[in-house]
Parts: C-alpha cells; sequence; structure tokens
C-alpha cells in the first residue's frame, strides 16, 4: 500500500494568492458540529474531571486529557491508574503494572460530524448494521441509547485495567468487568447517583427521570459526549479565519509553508480537510516504543495498529492520521509519543526508514518507573519486528531541506487556538 501522490493545489495556485485566502476545503461553522445541550455538557464537565468513575477512585479523564497539556497529557506514553500527579509530573507506585500502551490523544473537534471513527486503530465507529449503532471492542454489550462517539468512548476507559478500573482484586469495578464488561457500568453509576449534588445535575440534564434508580450509565456517558463535542471544537485558529476570506497577515515563511503543505510535502495528501486529517490509516515505521497494545495471541510486546481491528495484513503497524489543529500544544507525537518535538516527527516524515533506524530514545517523554521500563524497548531487540514495521511503511522519503522544515512549521502555527486553550484552563 501506498499513499496516493495527488496535488490538491497547484504551486502556481498557491503563488497567484496575494494572501492565500483560498483553501482546499470550506470554512468550519457550528452547524458542523453535533448538537449538544448544556445542561448535559455541565454534568459531563463534571464527570470528566471526577476521580469517581475510576475503580480506585484515583484518576479522572481529565488526568490523561487535560487542558494544561493541549487535552493530553503531555507523554508518551501514560501512567494510568494507581499513578500520582498529572503531565510529565506523575510518578508512577508498584501497583502500576505497566504504561498506558498509546499516546494519549487530544480531543479537538471529535464532535464534528465527519467524525466517524476515534482512537489511533479506529476500534470505535459509527455502524448502522449494529444493534447499538456503534461498533466497539464492548461488542453486543454496548448500551443502546448513545448518542455520539465520544458517548461511546466514554464507556471503555473506565472498564480498563490499566486505565482507570484497577488491578483485580482491588475494587468492585474490576472484579465486574471480570465477570463481564456490562456488569461494570451500573456500579459506577450506583456511586454516581448517591451524591446529591450529582442528582441535581442529572435531573437538570434529564428532566424525564423522575428517580435516582432510572439513571444508567448511558446518560453519564452521554453527557461526558456532550461535554466533549461542545468544549473542544477549534474552528477560529487563524488558518480558519482566512478560510472564511479574512485579511490575515502571514509571513513569508507561512507562505512558503504552506506551499511546501500541499506541493513537495505531501501533507496535505492525508492531512487534508478543514481537520487535517482524511481519517484513514498508514505505517510510518515510528519506533516500536513501550508494551504495545497486543492481541490476544500476540507472544511479545508489539502494536500492530489497525491491523488489530480489521485483521487484514496489509494494515498492520498502520495508524490513523491525527488532526493537526493545535500541534503546538498537543507534544509529545505519534501513536506512542515517539518523538517530543514537532520537528523531530516531521524528520521522521522526511526519511522513515532511515529516522527508524536512528531514532533517539532521548525523544521519549517517559515518567521514572524502574519496576516497569524494562518492556519500553523490547521492540528494538527484535530484528525481525523491526523489518515487518521497515517493510509495511507507506510514505516514501521526501527530501525536505531544513529549511522547508522550518518552512512547514511556520504554517502549522496557524492551525494553532491558544485562546481556546486559555479559555479551558481557567474553567
Amino acid at each position: 500500500m501506498q499513499v496516493v501522490k495527488t496535488r490538491l493545489l497547484s504551486i502556481l495556485t498557491l503563488i497567484s494568492l496575494p494572501v492565500y485566502a483560498e483553501l482546499p476545503w470550506q470554512p468550519i461553522g457550528v452547524e458542523d458540529y453535533l448538537t449538544t445541550r448544556p445542561e448535559a455538557v455541565e454534568l459531563g464537565r463534571k464527570l470528566f474531571a471526577d476521580e469517581i468513575l475510576s475503580g480506585n477512585r484515583n484518576i479522572s479523564c481529565q488526568t490523561c486529557h487535560h487542558p494544561d497539556f493541549g487535552t493530553a497529557d503531555g507523554l508518551s506514553l501514560g501512567l494510568g491508574e494507581g499513578a500520582m500527579g498529572v503531565g510529565p509530573e506523575r510518578e508512577a507506585n508498584e501497583g502500576v503494572r505497566k504504561r498506558v500502551p498509546r499516546h494519549s490523544p487530544h480531543l479537538f473537534n471529535l464532535g464534528h460530524k465527519s467524525v466517524t471513527e476515534q482512537f489511533w486503530d479506529g476500534r470505535v465507529s459509527i455502524d448502522p448494521q449494529a444493534p447499538s449503532g456503534y461498533d466497539s471492542p464492548a461488542e453486543s454489550w454496548l448500551p443502546h441509547g448513545l448518542t455520539s462517539l465520544s458517548a461511546v468512548q466514554a464507556t471503555l476507559p473506565v472498564t480498563a485495567q490499566f486505565e482507570m478500573a484497577g488491578n483485580t482484586g482491588e475494587n468492585e469495578v474490576i472484579g465486574a468487568v471480570r465477570q463481564r464488561i456490562d456488569y461494570a457500568w451500573p456500579v459506577i453509576v450506583e456511586r454516581v447517583i448517591a451524591d446529591d449534588e450529582y442528582w441535581k445535575l442529572i435531573s437538570q440534564a434529564y428532566p424525564d427521570l423522575e428517580r435516582r434508580r432510572d439513571t444508567d450509565y448511558t446518560h453519564l456517558a452521554n453527557a461526558i459526549g456532550d461535554y466533549i463535542n461542545s468544549e473542544f471544537r477549534s474552528f477560529n485558529a487563524p488558518i480558519d479565519r482566512l478560510s472564511r476570506g479574512e485579511d490575515i497577515a502571514l509571513t513569508q515563511m507561512q507562505r512558503v509553508g504552506m506551499e511546501l503543505f500541499y506541493g513537495k510535502g505531501q501533507c496535505g495528501e492525508c492531512h487534508s480537510g478543514p481537520l487535517f486529517t482524511d481519517g484513514n490509516y498508514y505505517s510510518l515505521a515510528l519506533p516500536p516504543m513501550g508494551p504495545g497494545r497486543t492481541r490476544q495471541w500476540d507472544p511479545w510486546a508489539r502494536d500492530v495498529g489497525r491491523m488489530g481491528v480489521s485483521n487484514r495484513a496489509e494494515d498492520a503497524y498502520a495508524f490513523r492520521v491525527p488532526s493537526l489543529r493545535n500541534l503546538s500544544f498537543t507534544a509529545p507525537y505519534g501513536h506512542n509519543g515517539a518523538y517530543a518535538t514537532l520537528r523531530a516527527m516531521i524528520e521522521h516524515h522526511n526519511d522513515p526508514i532511515r529516522a527508524l533506524e536512528s531514532y533517539d530514545r532521548s525523544q521519549a517523554i517517559l515518567p521514572n518507573a524502574p519496576h516497569i521500563e524494562v518492556i519500553d524497548w523490547v521492540g528494538f531487540a527484535d530484528k525481525r519486528e523491526l523489518e515487518r514495521i521497515k517493510r509495511s511503511v507507506d510514505l516514501q522519503p521526501l527530501k525536505l531541506s531544513d529549511v522547508e522544515i522550518d518552512q512547514i512549521l511556520a504554517f502549522l502555527k496557524l492551525l494553532d487556538e491558544p485562546e481556546l486553550l486559555a479559555r479551558l484552563q481557567t474553567r
């Protein structure tokens, strides 16, 4: 499989634009997002930041999706349930048995109507043929009545051992998960509805509920989904003002960087549209760092990406193209956060095989955890695995110079919306 090389804008067209007032996509508006309800958003806001949803009551959704770190966690691979602190200062104790297998993705624009899949491997997706309307690891046990992909996503981390549920034997949530995944959600609901403040918020969000016990996890998940879909909308960056025809002053570096982005750099072929992603899956031969998200019968730590969902060999080591919105705030980069800087990530794109072979492990931002770090680099010890990763790569060397990379980086600044981050950090 090879990336189809179709140029979205010709260089001549770009040169003819005085301020690049035209872009190969239409401006985003509020109408392009799923509808949310203010009362549900407020309930979701509180749930998102509350440790009550975790098995041992020591981690929240916000721990790994924090506004101070661009709605991610500032780590290559996070430390889930049992660790202490937030971001790069987070510390593991002996109860943390492994790192979270993949880098925490940012949450921007997940409520955009064009988003039909979530997670690095797309394991949650809209599926009209499924009884619930969605495909997910919960399979037929997924609750019905979920109103968005973000709500579906909110059903899963609370049941995951290394993320929020905790280790076997530690609490009633993980105990229920070990019996059957859908047994865990009512346990969490019981905790929430016992709180009078929560019952007040639930009643406001769902006035049709007459009794606390009429609440189920669908109500909580939909509220979290509404919060994510409402509060993390990003469509007022300089690039958006430019798309609306506003007179935006661009530097020469940004002008040339845009030309490179949609031209020689081929960035716009995969990072296309207003969200700067085509939603597809490609292998970039990223360094095999961390424990990996292993399939059931995998005998060693590795991550085959999309193949783990599709079971197609051609999808091996392919991961979903991320949106480039607010890149300056969402480091590190890649499905396992292998690169601490955006420049290093672009340099990897520039020559994936060479970058893999010369990877500098100091790029990884990994909290100190001596009892689990032995597994961080085992992927590099397996020469056959490394060769399989190399053979899977979908991107040919781009031959960008250092100056051209600087110019692309200058253009990408136009995708940042610092005002949004500032608002999120003060709430």
